[in-house]
């Protein structure tokens, strides 16, 4: 009996309590549970504080966000409604001081009573005077109104034509309401009338040196043929082509704007509002009155928006020309002010596609009167700003673009930094995180707080649940150190209890069997030595046979590829470039395939022996030893080749007591003529003009080596093989090749990669189809032996 072995104090140890214990392991499933249970827990808690302040922050984003566009639309809203009142009230007083001369107009006796009276008072009138220097004439100061006759309008005598001294008196009413016009309504720099073309005199309320400041900034003026032409062109012929087509008006007003331009009297920046006159019979026109205004209002109101700290409104027309801007507004958006000369006009240039900010650049005006919220960024010392642009359509008019009469249409715009109309949001959303991150905080120290008292409390209880598991591994590893008298003393009464004693009981059985144990083994160890020498002299002679049998293998191989055609053997063939292809599947070949060449006559040969592997290898050796011998006789004869083929093969095969025999084909070429005899695999012939002709070869020959004489099945097929011509032979080998989905590569594959590459040489298609045919076969295993064979004109 052996000595029972003694437990060490470290495996004492481990038995107590280690990572491998049972005690470990309780510990280790139950802490997961808990803790699996307080990290769900706590998780689902910090997943509702940060789903609860994300829709706190979302919803308070969107509150503010919602609240700060309503109130930018309705500021914008209500800044062009003013602008479009300020702009109605010229209109308006513009419209009446026209209306009130139209009824003279249609009315010429009072027309004229009013002239006689005004033009007869020293205090509404003054003589003209001739100016010989600017070649014009001028009344006098002191009177309400300015008149101006041009020279072209001069007679020999310096005195006005006829026509122009109609106008003069024509116009005299002007000194009368001009004055109460320009006290009253809205701001005005003048009021003045000018006539037809053929008489286009000037009068202007207040009054003023016009003449004279006109030949300083426009000189040429006064050398005609009318003012019309030199300072407002295509005003006048806008308004005559209204009178035959009213429905031409591109806004349905009779008042034409200007674009803003520096006025030549006042030097400032200016806007003039025209309203044409009609003859009695409303077939012309008869001159016009207008009034100059200020932008001063209307840049007052866009200069006075205040949207918080750098907020600022600008007003720009159609075109992108910003008219009206605060400091603030030109450097943010990036505006560079450019000085536009024209014949008549001096204006100014701010246009916002010339802005040295992209994104104000590619800005495109809205083209619709409903008010349009984007978000840019502007470049501010080199960093992207976020900022809200507000766009907002004012009402139409028509405009004079100093060519013609065209429709415009200006736009009010706000431009505020998002960061300072969403500061509210932004200390909101601040708050809301600073609040989360302090919970979430508070969350993760009371859970691991949790998982301490969990460890502690799982750690003292194991221990009393697992003392009796940790008696019973101690005596499982002394009885392995051959301790047969250990024994369990468990306290419990539970499951672990009755596992002592079954484990008292296993001791004793393996105490008494050890006894007798070692009697067995000695004999049963005896008897595996004899079996096992016996093992090892079979494995040598198995090993000595597999030897044999390879270098045997291997022998044939060689030989096998040393009958094959060589390429230098090939490339002498001067008509035909012949491109070949073989590979067993086994050590041993069963394919035959072979190139026979005297000089003129070229004779291909293909054949399949039944299986493959030695056995067909010999075979295709018998039947290419015979073949070569019969092209050395000089047998032409196709029909006759196969016959003593088959004969001296069959011959062989009945001697040797082999069940094996094959197909076998050849193809004959000479002068352009091919022809076909055997029986074999399908031939393929791909034409120069792309057409593909399969010839079946089953109704050419009979199998050879199944019977002696096979002469009364043997035919021929002859065919034309000229230039680009491709001729294709081949082996099941290649038709036959599974993938691992177990499909067939078939003859339609191969006849699709020979027509394919049937441009290339014969080595080219060769290796095209072979790689189609290994791309097919993938990973699957090889069953077959592969032989290809390819014939083309050189």
């Amino acid at each position: 009996m052996t000595t029972p072995a003694t437990t060490s104090p470290n495996e004492r140890q481990i038995g107590r309590f280690s990572l491998r214990s049972f005690r470990a392991k309780f510990m280790l499933v139950v802490g997961v549970a808990v803790l699996f249970d307080l990290a769900l827990a706590g998780g689902i808690g910090i997943w509702n504080v940060q789903r609860l302040s994300r829709d706190a922050t979302q919803q308070v984003g969107d509150g503010l966000t919602t609240a700060t566009e309503e109130y930018l639309e309705t500021y914008i809203d209500t800044t062009a409604f003013r602008a479009d009142l300020l702009i109605e009230r010229v209109h308006s007083e513009l419209a009446t001081l026209a209306t009130t001369m139209q009824t003279l107009i249609d009315h010429p006796e009072i027309q004229e009573a009013v002239g006689d009276t005004v033009t007869g008072s020293p205090d509404f009138s003054s003589p003209l005077a001739y100016d010989a220097n600017g070649g014009w004439a001028q009344n006098g100061a002191g009177v309400p109104s300015a008149v101006s006759v041009w020279g072209y309008l001069l007679d020999e005598n310096r005195q006005p034509v006829p026509k122009a001294a109609e106008e003069l008196k024509k116009s005299a009413f002007l000194s009368l309401v001009g004055p109460s016009m320009m006290a009253t309504g809205a701001p005005k720099l003048q009021i003045y009338y000018v006539g037809p073309k053929d008489a286009s005199i000037m009068r202007a309320t207040p009054y003023s040196e016009q003449a004279q400041t006109f030949d300083l900034l426009y000189p040429g003026h006064n050398e005609g043929p009318n003012f019309w032409d030199f300072f407002f062109p295509g005003v006048y012929e806008g308004w005559q082509a209204w009178i035959e087509d009213p429905s031409s008006k591109p806004v349905n007003s009779n008042i034409v704007t200007t674009a803003p331009y520096v006025d030549a009297i006042t030097g400032e920046l200016i806007v003039s509002f025209f309203h044409p006159l009609w003859s009695k019979d409303r077939k012309d026109l008869a001159g016009m009155v207008a009034v100059d205004i200020t932008l001063e209002q209307l840049t007052s109101l866009v200069e006075s928006l205040e949207i918080s700290a750098t907020g600022f409104g600008f007003l720009a027309m159609s075109d992108g020309n910003v008219v009206a801007t605060n400091t603030i507004g030109e450097t943010t958006l990036g505006l560079v002010s450019t000085d536009v000369s024209g014949q008549g006009v001096t204006g100014v240039n701010r246009n916002l596609k010339e802005s040295s900010q992209v994104a104000i650049a590619s800005l495109e005006l809205n083209t619709t009167h409903e008010t349009v919220i984007e978000h840019i960024f502007l470049d501010q010392g080199g960093e992207e700003v976020p900022y809200l642009l507000v766009l907002k359509q004012l009402n139409p008019t028509n405009l004079w673009d100093g060519a013609g009469i065209t429709g415009e249409t200006m736009t009010l715009g706000f431009v505020v930094s998002e960061r300072e109309i969403y500061q509210s949001l932004i200390d909101a959303t601040e708050n809301i995180s600073a609040a989360t991150a302090r919970i979430l905080n508070y969350q993760i120290i009371a859970f691991f707080f949790s998982i301490v008292v969990v460890f502690l409390a799982v750690y003292a209880i194991s221990g009393r649940i697992t003392k009796g598991l940790s008696r019973l591994a101690d005596a499982a590893r002394a009885l392995q150190n051959k301790d047969y008298s250990v024994r369990v003393e468990i306290p419990t009464r539970d499951e672990v209890a009755a596992v002592g004693l079954a484990f008292n009981r296993m001791a004793e059985e393996i105490s008494y069997h050890t006894e007798n144990l070692e009697n067995l083994v000695e004999e049963r160890t005896k008897k595996l030595e004899t079996a096992n020498s016996e093992i090892v002299a079979l494995n040598a002679r198995l090993k000595s046979e597999n030897s044999r049998l390879g270098a045997e293998l291997d022998v044939a191989k060689r030989i096998q590829e040393m009958v094959l055609p060589r390429l230098s053997e090939l490339e002498v063939i001067p008509q035909i470039e012949i491109a070949a292809f073989m590979e067993p599947a086994d050590e041993v070949g069963g394919d035959y395939y072979d190139v026979l060449f005297d000089g003129e006559h070229i004779k291909v040969g293909i054949g399949d022996v039944t299986g493959h592997g030695l056995e067909s290898g010999v075979l295709m050796l018998m039947v290419q030893s015979v073949a070569l011998a019969l092209q050395e006789k000089g047998d032409k004869d196709p029909v006759a080749f196969l016959d003593v083929l088959n004969r001296a093969v069959y011959k062989n095969i009945t001697r040797t007591r082999s069940d094996k025999h094959l197909t076998l084909a050849f193809v004959d070429y000479q002068e352009g003529q091919v022809t076909l005899s055997g029986q074999h695999e399908e031939v393929l012939i791909i034409r120069a003009n792309g057409e593909t002709e399969r010839i079946d070869t089953i109704d050419l020959g009979f199998p050879v080596g199944l019977e002696e004489d096979i002469s009364p099945f043997v035919a021929t097929l002859d065919m034309p093989f000229g230039p680009e011509d491709v001729l294709i032979l081949h082996t099941d080998g290649i038709t036959e090749a599974e993938n691992e989905k177990g499909e067939m590569f078939g003859l339609d594959r191969l006849s699709d990669s020979a027509h394919e590459n049937r441009l290339k040489s014969a080595k080219g298609i060769a290796e095209a189809i072979i790689i189609d045919v290994k791309s097919h076969i993938g990973g699957h295993k090889v069953f077959d032996d592969i032989t290809l064979v390819v014939l083309k004109h050189r």
